[in-house]
């Protein structure tokens, strides 16, 4: 019985065989759903109308990988090795057409008909801004309308024979293939480093370290560039790539650095580690020429890296002020501050408490115009001068560590002049000049703040929130590169503040629906605060690190620290406060 069924078995077997071909192309099984690899490069589908590919195309050039090589794959044969787009690319709206244009009909040579497999295309949206060739993020409006044409190939498959000459990339599309890192810059004037956002591809993540230490040795980007120390220059380079090391560091290794000195190294060290902490949680180990980067100090992690942001933040013990009623009074009791300012010998319209808390600037109301006071905390407070029919509430350049009280404080003089007041060697205060022909060629400037870390400028400028670079060259200060920050979405800002962190802000605005707005410092991200419990208008804001946001409404001040949570009454809060902390 064995024999037979086995002989039964062998005929089915080869009968089968039979329908078997003797040769087939090589055929890749994946696992049902799995995804592609992540070079892999999808083709378009087979069947795409012309309008659907210009879409795709736009979907698949926001994967920077391999050189685009996604987007080439919607490009005819003979385009996809030569095509090389602009390094900016526009990032729009994620809603947005494809519309046949009709008004450019493509010919085959002039005076010939239109050839039915040659179509051009129009692509429509909304522009948000534009992510340069610097890796920053520039906002900007308007509307983009690039122009495809797109030719049916031999197979029948539609495909881009002449692309414009920039990316698109939609809003989403951007979000999900690029990574926001805080690039660190030094800045010599407030000893600190400064934030500097760039956008780095996401994919693959085992790179972001390498991408990042690519942007620290290009240097700032244009919209800070002048306001920091590019601590590496020209002359230094990446020995070797970076790489995760057999003990599980990540090893960065430089060489051009042989005359730099310990100071020099160990800023070094802290803007490299500071740059990476948001890509990677290992030990970095840096290197130089061969040897550790900082004698003794071979790996690093970020709480090897001494606090420098803290001379650019407010000490626990000030609470923080308030302007009520020509007063100044403390936000933890109530009660007025002491001195004149406190006591009412004069009218205090606005003021500014140096973030050391040792001096105070106070605008005072004479008649129908204003002045300038300004002194140490709870002593006299001398006129300086400077006065006009208004000045801005003043805001204070942070004095780094060691250095004695802030002896710098900027307002701006009828909106049109900012003047910074300098306490030079004799105890005076001299009025100095800043060229700011950059922000007022955007209008009249309402209210103006200075970056706790020196190296920029919040503006109010016609209800637009801008932010410019603050160059220091000697004894001249030059605003540049001012941008207005969401121009589509922020036309009504009435107050701003500094937030929490180096690259956020803080803003307030006459919307009775979305009054408390955060942003980025590059206007990438806005994000608003619960409303629900706050009485409009809001008229003023304030902000700090490790602090509340304390804002002023019709009745009052409130408190919040997180986007959703419910604004809370303020310890003794007064009618018609404005509140202002430290900076």
């Amino acid at each position: 019985m064995r024999r037979v069924l086995l002989a039964v078995a062998c005929v089915l077997l080869l009968a089968g065989c039979a329908n078997v071909p003797q040769e087939s192309q090589p055929v890749v099984v994946s696992p049902e759903g799995a995804k592609p690899q992540p070079n892999e490069v999808v083709p378009p589908d087979p069947g795409l109308d012309a309008l659907s590919i210009v879409r795709q195309f736009v979907r698949a050039s926001a994967d920077p990988r391999s050189n685009n090589a996604a987007a080439r794959a919607y490009l005819e044969d003979r385009l996809r090795t030569p095509w090389h787009p602009s390094r900016a690319i526009t990032i729009i709206d994620n809603t947005f057409s494809t519309v046949y244009n009709d008004a450019l009909p493509p010919t085959l040579a002039p005076g010939q008909p239109s050839d039915p497999n040659v179509r051009t295309i129009s692509v429509r949206g909304s522009v948000l801004g534009t992510l340069s060739a610097d890796s920053a993020f520039i906002p900007s409006s308007g509307t983009a309308e690039p122009t495809f044409q797109v030719r049916k190939q031999a197979d029948g498959q539609w495909r881009i024979s002449v692309p414009p000459p920039g990316l698109l990339i939609t809003d989403d599309d951007f979000d999900a293939n690029y990574n926001s890192v805080a690039v660190s810059f030094y800045s010599p004037e407030s000893a600190t480093f400064v934030p500097d956002l760039r956008y780095v591809g996401a994919k693959p993540q085992s790179g972001l370290p390498s991408r990042v230490m690519d942007l620290i040795l290009q240097g700032p980007s244009a919209g800070l560039a002048g306001a920091v120390k590019n601590l590496l220059g020209d002359q230094v380079t990446l020995e070797t790539n970076v790489k995760n090391n057999d003990d599980g560091s990540l090893l960065v290794h430089l060489s051009g650095l042989t005359g730099a000195g310990p100071e020099t190294r160990s800023l070094i060290a802290a803007q490299i580690v500071l740059s990476m902490q948001t890509v990677t949680s290992t030990r970095i180990r840096l290197l130089a020429d061969g040897t550790p980067l900082v004698r003794d100090h071979e790996y690093w992690r970020a709480s090897d890296v001494p606090a420098y942001s803290a001379a650019t933040s407010p000490s626990p013990d000030l609470p923080g002020l308030m302007t009520v009623d020509g007063r100044i009074r403390s936000l933890a009791d109530g009660g007025p501050i002491p001195g004149p300012a406190g006591s009412g010998s004069f009218r205090v319209v606005s003021a500014a408490q140096s973030i050391d808390g040792k001096r105070l600037a106070v605008v005072e109301q004479n008649g129908d115009r204003v002045s300038l006071r300004v002194g140490d905390f709870g002593r006299d407070m001398p006129q300086v001068e400077l006065g006009g029919g208004s000045l801005s509430r003043p805001t204070w350049r942070t004095a780094p560590t060691g250095a004695g009280p802030s002896g710098e404080v900027w307002t701006v003089v009828d909106h049109t002049i900012i003047a910074r007041m300098v306490l030079d060697p004799g105890g005076r205060w001299q009025r100095q000049s800043v060229n700011a022909n950059d922000l007022l060629a955007l209008g009249p400037i309402d209210a103006l703040r200075l970056s706790r870390d020196g190296a920029r400028v919040a503006a109010i400028v016609r209800g637009r929130l801008v932010v410019a670079a603050v160059v220091r060259t000697g004894d001249a200060v030059t605003l540049r590169e001012p941008r207005v920050l969401q121009p589509a979405a922020l036309a009504d800002v009435v107050d701003v503040d500094w937030g929490s962190t180096p690259d956020t802000l803080v803003a307030v605005t006459s919307s009775i629906s979305q009054p408390v707005r955060r942003i980025s410092l590059d206007g990438r991200r806005m994000d608003t605060f619960n409303s629900s419990n706050l009485t409009a208008p809001v008229r003023a804001v304030t902000a700090a690190p490790s602090r509340p946001i304390v804002v002023a409404d019709a009745g009052g001040l409130w408190n919040a620290t997180e986007l959703g949570e419910v604004w809370r009454p303020q310890a003794h809060t007064l009618a018609n406060a404005d509140p202002f902390y430290p900076g």
